[in-house]
């Protein structure tokens, strides 16, 4: 009899094995979501990121102050954008507007749409995540799921503008 006969265990433990090794390169040689270049893309923010800081309609004055964390003394409205914020898939930015201390528009000016799948993710995470920070009135806001990366990005460029707003 042949050692790989048909109900031999031997013969189970041989393609069971070459299942695993097929298996296991398969898994190897899968290529990762972007290519690193892509995320070095994005310049570094600079020491000017606030581009628009201030668009002084009425009594903001161009000093910006460090003002408390309260807004009751900020009035006017102020446009700030926050730090452009690197991630995994790409740069996420985020542009905000104060108006008599209250946050009142959150647009996010960048974020990873480099391909079908990170335009298909983002479509339906930044306007929920700008719904988020729009009601909270604060960078503490939830993760998006399936667009933690973005999330992350959105959050910590929101609480730079903030930062720099007074707010």
């Amino acid at each position: 009899m042949h050692p790989l006969k048909r109900k031999s265990p031997l013969r189970r433990i041989v393609l069971a094995s070459a299942a695993t090794v097929s298996g296991m390169v398969l898994l190897l040689s899968m290529k990762p979501h972007t290519s690193p270049g892509l995320a070095l893309a994005a310049p570094p923010p600079g020491p000017s990121s606030s581009t628009g800081a201030s668009s002084g309609s009425g009594g903001s004055s161009g000093s910006g102050g460090s003002g408390g964390s309260g807004g009751s003394a900020m009035t006017g409205t102020k446009t700030v954008t926050g730090d452009s914020v690197p991630t995994r898939y790409g740069a996420v930015q985020v542009r905000i507007t104060v108006k008599n201390g209250k946050l009142t528009d959150v647009t996010a000016v960048a974020y990873p749409q480099d391909n079908a799948r990170d335009q298909e993710i983002n479509r339906y995470a930044v306007p929920q995540l700008t719904r988020e920070a729009l009601a909270a009135q604060s960078a503490s806001i939830d993760a998006v799921s399936g667009a933690s990366y973005t999330s992350a990005g959105y959050q910590r460029s929101l609480q730079s503008a903030l930062d720099r707003a007074g707010g």
